[in-house]
């Protein structure tokens, strides 16, 4: 189910006027179309599309027992120098990357993940970088992060080459406790 931007994970449905949607697999039933924030051209909600899509996938593996096509789908949409800083600072390659969320399925269920102010920043040759708000919940509880991305495109595909994401301050998350 989608509900002002949030996947829930494994419940296709429709979202309201500003969430934002992607395209999906066709053997899924297809959301209603939401209104991305336009930034200047046609592509700013084909790039909308693709973020919402690989977070759309994201909610569904961490959040159900979903089948394997999921996750390939994941892997799929990563360059194979694919790399990921994380919000505590480490950086992670494709592989550390993918082996962490294969074990991590249904880890997290219930989970639901909203995409948001989906701003494409740059566009040169076949780089994209975009920047958007993304944010988990589970229950009544959510972490928000700012989201940096660098993707590579040929023009039909778009691979996620690498991903900054930092924590937001603002998060509705109680702090993490000390260790």
């Amino acid at each position: 189910m989608v509900k002002a931007g949030r996947w829930v994970a494994g419940v296709p449905g429709v979202g309201e006027a500003r969430a934002v949607l992607g395209r999906f697999d066709p053997r899924r039933r297809q959301a209603e179309p939401g209104a991305a924030e336009r930034v200047g051209e046609a592509a700013d909600v084909e790039l909308s599309d693709i973020v919402a899509a690989l977070h759309f996938d994201l909610a569904e593996w961490l959040g159900t027992d979903a089948p394997p096509k999921v996750f390939d789908r994941i892997s799929g949409a990563l360059d194979e120098q694919f790399t990921s800083v994380v919000t505590t600072g480490q950086s992670v390659d494709r592989e550390t990357f993918l082996s962490g969320l294969w074990g991590a399925r249904n880890a997290v269920a219930g989970v639901e993940i909203e995409v948001s102010e989906i701003r494409e920043l740059a566009r040169s040759g076949n780089l994209i970088v975009v920047r958007f708000a993304a944010e988990n919940r589970i229950g009544g509880t959510g972490t928000r992060r700012t989201v940096t991305a660098v993707l590579v495109t040929d023009g039909r595909t778009h691979l996620w080459e690498t991903v900054h994401e930092t924590a937001t301050p603002d998060s509705e998350s109680p702090a993490p406790a000390a260790e």
